[in-house]
Order: C-alpha cells, then sequence, then structure tokens
C-alpha cells in the first residue's frame, strides 16, 4: 500500500483537474515530470518495462485460465492455476489448483489466502450496509474455519 502523503496529494489534485475520474494514462502522462511525485513509481527504461509489462501479461494469462470440473449438476468453471501468498515470497510462481487441494499444507494456505481476500473485500465495502448479510455469514465462516 501506498501512504506517501506526497503521492496521494498528487494522485487527488489530478483527480479534481479531470473532473472527479482519474485515467491510468493521466497518471503516466504526470509522472513522466522528473519532479513529480509519481515519477520513481514507474520503469522508465523501456527496455526493462516491456519485459516487466510481458511478464505481467503471463500473470493475467495464468489467473484467467479455467476448466471444466465435477459432474452433472456439480459441474462448474474452476481455476488451473492459484498462486500462493507463501510462493509470492519465495519461489514467485503458481501452482495448479488440483495440487494445493490435494496437498494438506497447500489447501490450508490457500484457506488463509481466501479468507484474507474476503477480509480486504470486507473492508473495501464496510460502509455499504446492504452487504450486512453478506458480512455477518463470513463472520460465521471465518469463525468455523479457525475453530
Amino acid at each position: 500500500m501506498i501512504t506517501n502523503p506526497a503521492i496521494i496529494a498528487e494522485l487527488k489534485s489530478l483527480n479534481a483537474q479531470n473532473g472527479g475520474l482519474l485515467k491510468p494514462e493521466q497518471v503516466v502522462e504526470a509522472a513522466r515530470d522528473p519532479g513529480s511525485p509519481l515519477h520513481d513509481q514507474f520503469q522508465w527504461d523501456d527496455t526493462a518495462a516491456a519485459e516487466a509489462y510481458r511478464i505481467q501479461q503471463a500473470r493475467g494469462l495464468l489467473r484467467v485460465c479455467v476448466q471444466w470440473i465435477g459432474e452433472g449438476v456439480n459441474r462448474h468453471q474452476a481455476p488451473v492455476f492459484v498462486n500462493l501468498t507463501s510462493d509470492r515470497y519465495e519461489s514467485k510462481g503458481y501452482r495448479t489448483t488440483v495440487s494445493v487441494l490435494s496437498d494438506e499444507q497447500l489447501r490450508a494456505q490457500m484457506l488463509e489466502d481466501a479468507l484474507t481476500e474476503l477480509n480486504r473485500f470486507r473492508r473495501k465495502y464496510h460502509d455499504l450496509a446492504e452487504l450486512a448479510q453478506l458480512f455477518a455469514a463470513f463472520d460465521a465462516i471465518t469463525k468455523q474455519s479457525v475453530a
């Protein structure tokens, strides 16, 4: 997360200058100025940036691969690959979802990651009273998982 007040102030200023709807292209344009607090948040070497972008595209590809599993009414699409938190810091890779679900420790990590994502969702949308029932159900599931 970025908490740098100069960066946040610059982004808020850009947002106001653009009628309250800030586009990524506008952020990049403002960041081109070496004096901008945003400048150091970007890779300006085009060769390095191109390679980083291709790696990001590969991540995106791995995230959207799905396959059909199950039979009859239980048949559904499931992700082919998963990126566990532990893998993000150690090997920075993806595992097949099937292999994760069949390993007790990896499955526990996947569950922990899922609960963390649900908590992020909750923090992001906690002001929406319409989701109160969903959050109550989430609390019940969290208590079961921890017990």
